[in-house]
């Protein structure tokens, strides 16, 4: 299978390929995206398909990929908002929350595939955790360093780049969409 990814994320392309194996994903060249105005994951994630199906080269799916992070105690902020959402989203996090019992967050990921006779999917995967007190771990990008999965007593920053691979949001939606697909 091969696609085209409408982002300029290299950090989400690596995370893609490793969890799509099989898959021959590039980015687009095109750095002029859709911007991401929408009030869902799903709408920023298919305006994305739809710009990456209008420059894909014919027989490579397309795909739009949108995520954020999900805090309970800050009324699931900054969630679609959460790339948009500070020059130091790290950090302004944590001045949100200082002080702040319930850190329970969650990361959501949805995906859009259209593929080469336009068939459209959606998929989504999230994780659950919670939000650390610091930032912990060097792996990852974002949010990673402050966010604990359920289960688990460190960050993803600290569990790893493999882990993540297996485990994160956006492993789960493309694991929905290789399943749907049949990859």
């Amino acid at each position: 299978m091969r696609a085209r990814l409408a982002s300029g994320n290299l950090g989400k392309l690596v995370e893609l390929r490793q969890a799509l194996p099989g898959w021959e994903i590039e980015l687009l060249a095109e750095r002029d995206f859709p911007s991401e105005t929408g009030s869902t994951y799903a709408e920023n994630a298919r305006g994305k398909a739809l710009y990456a199906r209008a420059h894909a080269a014919a027989g490579e799916w397309a795909l739009g990929e949108d995520s954020g992070i999900e805090v309970a105690a800050l009324d699931r902020r900054p969630g679609v908002a959460s790339a948009r959402w500070a020059q130091d989203g790290v950090g302004n996090m944590l001045e949100e929350l200082d002080g702040i019992v319930d850190r329970r967050a969650r990361y959501v990921c949805v995906i859009v595939a259209i593929g080469p006779s336009g068939d459209e999917l959606t998929l989504e995967g999230t994780l659950e955790g919670a939000i650390s007190a610091a930032p912990r771990g060097h792996g990852g990008f974002g949010y990673d360093p402050i966010f604990v999965p359920a289960g688990e007593a460190r960050t993803v920053a600290e569990l790893g780049d493999d882990w993540k691979t297996r485990n994160s949001h956006r492993a789960r939606a493309a694991a929905a969409l290789a399943a749907a697909v049949g990859t």
